[in-house]
């Protein structure tokens, strides 16, 4: 098992995690796609762990169904589910020059998954729309033109 410092949103039939420092906007983007119908699986800290071929994303125990909402508190009651089959990770940054135009895809190895990642910018107005698309990429519903 491995744990990081992210948040879990299940989208559709798929999890995608959220990492980036404190203040850069995981749980605001959480809220939004949580809004657009998607599913609260962890905020701040995601639980990791293979099961077979899969990355399955869990809540630690002590914060499972909770979500911090920066300037009204911790809320309970948004829509769970308890696991997910995370597909893709992306890194959020708070500064659009960091986000390269065309870039290579990249994988990092989450308990020896490869796991999809992109660098996407946390203020981009497409933000949600360009999290489908990652999520799309991963599950070869669309496909890089090489």
């Amino acid at each position: 098992m491995s744990q990081l410092h992210a948040n879990c949103v299940q989208i559709g039939a798929h999890a995608v995690l959220l990492r980036g420092p404190s203040g850069s906007g995981k749980s605001s983007l959480l809220l939004r796609l949580i809004h657009a119908g998607g599913f609260l699986i962890s905020d701040d800290r995601t639980d990791l762990v293979a099961r077979g071929a899969d990355l399955i994303a869990t809540a630690p125990q002590p914060i499972a169904g909770l979500c911090e909402v920066r300037g009204i508190g911790i809320v309970h009651g948004l829509p769970v589910r308890q696991e997910g089959l995370v597909k893709v990770l992306i890194d959020l940054v708070d500064d659009a020059e960091l986000v390269e135009r065309m870039p290579e895809p990249e994988y990092e190895e989450i308990c020896g998954i490869p796991i999809p990642r992109w660098t996407l910018c946390a203020s981009d107005l497409a933000l949600e729309a360009k999290i489908g698309v990652t999520l799309a990429l991963a599950t070869g519903e669309m496909r890089l033109e090489s």
